[in-house]
């Protein structure tokens, strides 16, 4: 690939109605996609919706079976992957056991052609460590480090070679639950600071609204929605993207009336008034979603429920309730606001409320 910089506008990496099957499977369908020079973008969605597909045509491991893939405005179908700007750190970090930590660094130095000299690569080694924070790592083995170090081994390893476009398959996924979310602060920092354009693969979504510019939710192999993660919170085209964005509670039933400034569903006799995020008409079948954080418990007034139970949760407490008509759902009742109405126990009579307008009426999928 000639070696020349992008225009302004120019995306860095673009799919073009690429679609990928292996023989009767269609893992990739028509993807049509611009990733933003510089962005922290997230494919995300559940295992098999052709999220990892994506990614590897991407990094060249996969061609598509038809459409394009670009780079800097460049035709990469037949560029294979060592060849092109980008770089990869896989789920198990494929780190080489038998290396140390510097020489499995310098592995992708090393294969370069003409290979650079030694002081050259040991420079670049020493840089990377230092970016991920683990200087004077480098004699160590592989089996000596922990599985948060090896992980910054990986990206140190990949960040090397100066890449254009890193490349992550769902790193952290085998971390504990607080490194790993040490390690979203650590990769969110090193992105910033390096400037590199980072497209990660996960089906954690409080990891990708953490830590992404933009989320490319995906379903059966096409893009559903694409998104900054407040619009996909906020906004969600359809109950699938609400239900995978976030917790949400949903009431099926039916539109009564949509109009551009309020749309009415009726569900199980009660009416639930708020916006439409796609067009709808009198008698479609609708849901109205309303997040556990929308949604007020009190002792005196409202949606009478049935506490069924009650999980601490520290900064709030999840409350699982019942309504004799709308049956379950969840309330997130912050720490604040449990002080000061007391807390409820399974078995107990409560009362739920929500302000008017605050339902969303979302097309059933």
């Amino acid at each position: 690939m000639p070696d020349q910089p992008a225009a302004p506008d120019t995306p860095i990496a673009e799919f073009v109605a690429a679609t990928k099957r292996y023989g009767e499977v269609l893992a990739a369908d028509r993807i049509d996609l611009a990733v933003r020079p510089g962005e922290f973008l997230t494919f995300l969605g559940p295992s098999g919706c052709g999220k990892t597909t994506a990614l590897r045509m991407l990094a060249g491991f996969e061609v598509p079976t038809e459409g394009e893939v670009r780079i800097d405005g460049q035709r990469v179908n037949d560029l294979p992957a060592h060849r092109r700007p980008v770089n990869m750190v896989f789920q198990h970090y494929a780190l080489f056991p038998h290396m140390t930590v510097a020489d499995n660094i310098a592995y992708g130095l090393r294969q370069r052609r003409p290979v650079p000299p030694r002081a050259e690569i040991d420079a670049a080694v020493s840089r990377a460590l230092e970016t991920v924070r683990l200087p004077g790592f480098g004699p160590r083995r592989i089996w000596e480090m922990s599985g948060g170090q090896q992980q910054r081994v990986a990206l140190a390893r990949a960040i090397v070679n100066q890449p254009k476009i890193l490349l992550l398959d769902e790193p952290m996924a085998a971390l504990d639950r607080k490194l790993r979310r040490d390690m979203q602060l650590e990769l969110l920092t090193l992105q910033r600071r390096l400037g590199i354009t980072f497209v990660l693969v996960t089906h954690d979504q409080e990891e990708a609204l953490s830590m992404s510019d933009r989320i490319v939710i995906m379903r059966g192999g096409r893009i559903v929605q694409v998104g900054a993660p407040r619009d996909l919170y906020d906004r969600p085209v359809s109950r699938y993207v609400a239900d995978f964005v976030g917790k949400s509670n949903f009431f099926p039933g039916r539109v009564l009336e949509s109009t551009a400034a309020a749309t009415v569903l009726e569900a199980a006799g009660h009416r639930f008034t708020g916006s439409a995020t796609a067009a709808l008409a009198p008698g479609d079948a609708a849901s109205a979603s309303l997040r556990p954080e929308q949604i007020a418990l009190s002792r005196d007034s409202g949606l009478p429920v049935t506490v069924l139970n009650r999980i601490f949760l520290g900064e709030h407490t999840e409350y699982h309730v019942r309504h004799a008509a709308l049956g379950e759902f969840l309330i997130l009742v912050p720490r604040q606001a449990e002080t000061g109405i007391g807390g409820f126990e399974p078995g107990d009579s409560a009362f739920a409320t929500w302000a008017e307008g605050a339902a969303l009426i979302l097309k059933e999928d």
